[in-house]
């Protein structure tokens, strides 16, 4: 009987870096097809077909990359493969599997993966996290599940997923609901049947620019000032608690909103913006009098991502929809 086909790609990060001779730290250098050839498991359970489509940190990777190992990932199972795996760093992971869901409109799987310690570190877990995102996206049950983050034997959607750790082994996590799946003896285990996904059309531009910024004690507008001048399209800002900034913000913000879209999202990083507990010049409500959108339980990483992807492809309109659905 025939294997089915599993495609990989690798983009680089952690889980493909090794230490240099010259003693400067580990750099990425491990081609996908060597992450493939060190397990002999995942090769017996599929025909893997492996693709080093970058060799990069994944601070460096752009939206364009993304769009790009998008396109290999598409062309994969027009190919024939019954799923894809995509490794990456850990860094921007999160972002980059939101990116990635938002415009993945198959049934087949799309899981990335990565690393906490190096290819050639003692305990390196790259090889476990690998194996087990080829075991998730070769899964029936992972079908219908648009991209899913699998790392430290836990399957994460990509909304909810973040880093929480800078260098801990269990450095993702998916508030406040948790993974939706757990990898158990080599079989992945999901919590609920899959549920309904919005994806979005291909960006048509990519010339666009979404400035995200954080809300602090005490802080000035010197930017805020400028944002509409120097050309941004939209603005996300990490707003205290619930979805809050001060009142010189919230004036600023007011008078962005008039020519750009503006996200408040909460920088604490569990738990949802409110939309109407708080009354002051500053506070939720106050701030959608003027114009901005309340970020729900998307973080705000990831509301960047959604601007920018909305922006790119003319579907700024369905913003506060999208945002709904997200929290549903």
């Amino acid at each position: 009987m025939a294997l089915p086909k599993l495609s990989v790609g690798a983009l680089g990060g952690t889980i493909s870096m090794q230490a240099q001779p010259t003693g400067a730290g580990v750099q990425p250098s491990l081609s996908g097809q060597g992450m493939v050839d060190l397990l002999p498991q995942l090769t017996s359970l599929a025909e893997v077909q492996v693709h080093t489509l970058n060799l990069l940190p994944s601070a460096s990777l752009s939206f364009q990359a993304l769009l790009d190992a998008l396109d290999w990932a598409r062309g994969c199972i027009a190919a024939g493969s019954v799923g894809v795996v995509i490794s990456q760093g850990t860094d921007t992971l999160e972002e980059a599997a939101f990116f990635l869901d938002l415009l993945w409109d198959l049934d087949e799987p799309l899981v990335l993966t990565g690393a906490m310690r190096a290819a050639s570190h003692c305990g390196a877990d790259g090889p476990a996290n690998l194996l087990a995102a080829g075991q998730v996206a070769l899964a029936e049950r992972s079908r219908g599940r648009g991209v899913l983050v699998v790392i430290n034997d836990q399957v994460h959607a990509a909304s909810r997923v973040r880093k929480v750790a800078a260098l801990a082994m269990d450095a993702f996590a998916s508030s406040p609901f948790g993974p939706v799946g757990l990898m158990v003896e080599n079989q992945v285990h999901y919590a609920a049947p899959p549920p309904a996904r919005h994806c979005l059309p291909y960006p048509t531009r990519t010339d666009h620019s979404v400035l995200l910024l954080e809300a602090a004690l005490d802080a000035d507008t010197l930017l805020l000032d400028r944002v509409v001048d120097v050309g941004y399209q939209g603005l996300v800002i990490a707003g205290f608690g619930a979805g809050h900034v001060s009142q010189r913000w919230a004036t600023c913000l007011q008078a962005i909103a008039q020519h750009l879209p503006v996200i408040v999202a909460t920088r604490t990083g569990q738990g949802p913006t409110a939309n109407g507990s708080y009354g002051f010049v500053g506070g939720e409500i106050d701030l959608q009098a003027k114009g901005a959108v309340m970020g729900s339980f998307l973080c705000p990483r990831k509301c960047r991502i959604l601007l920018w992807t909305l922006l790119g492809s003319g579907q700024q309109g369905a913003l506060q929809a999208y945002l709904a659905h997200v929290g549903d």
